[in-house]
């Protein structure tokens, strides 16, 4: 692909590097951009980098947030004794579009997928397992996909935290097998939540 500058080319290479943006869509994008007023072009640049740049992580939960500790968190209206365990936070707003879950999250970041080099040490499993230490915590519910590694992540935690005095349980399998949290519609995933199960009833097989 020719292109008349080099400044349009180094965008484009940079924008077609983010998922799901192929070359030619980066390129319209851009050329998009370049109609705009100057104006609103500079409050995209500037939003995106505050958003890189302000961004931090709740020194409790590990979900996005503005300030060290997020608005979950925060609200004295939550049940904070009861922490539901998610992946990351696209999880986090999937559970909250539900509007039905009055706790507070644990984002590990991830899953233990050896595959890909990922194990349990470069999540945000430990902290997550001295508030059960502590005694900080009443019931784990896992809400991680109902994958081999989502199973995989949920089983090691639970061997971690099953001998202290807690409720384990993990989301009802209304959610297939194999589907990703984030893409489960809203309904399916509130009743998911709500007739949540226990968890050694759910992982028997493991």
């Amino acid at each position: 692909m020719e292109f008349p500058s080099k400044l349009l080319e180094k965008a484009v290479e940079e924008v077609s590097q983010l998922p799901g943006i192929g070359k030619r869509t980066a390129l319209r994008l851009m050329l998009h951009l370049l109609k705009q007023s100057e104006e609103q072009t500079m409050h995209l640049a500037t939003a995106l980098t505050k958003m890189r740049t302000d961004i931090i992580f709740c020194t409790s939960c590990h979900n996005i947030s503005d300030k060290e500790v997020c608005d979950i968190c925060e609200n004295p209206l939550r049940d904070h004794r009861t922490i539901c365990v998610v992946e990351d936070v696209r999880d986090v707003m999937a559970l909250e579009n539900t509007q039905l879950f009055k706790g507070i999250y644990h984002v590990l970041g991830g899953k233990i997928s050896p595959i890909d080099g990922i194990g349990p040490s470069q999540l945000k499993i430990q902290s997550l397992v001295d508030k059960v230490k502590n005694g900080e915590v009443s019931e784990i519910i896992f809400a991680l996909s109902s994958t081999m590694e989502g199973d995989t992540t949920n089983f090691y935690i639970y061997k971690q935290i099953k001998d202290y005095n807690i409720i384990t349980s993990t989301i009802a399998r209304g959610i297939a097998v194999g589907d990703e949290l984030e893409y489960a519609d809203e309904v399916t995933l509130g009743r998911s939540l709500v007739h949540r199960v226990p968890f050694e009833n759910a992982f028997k097989t493991i």
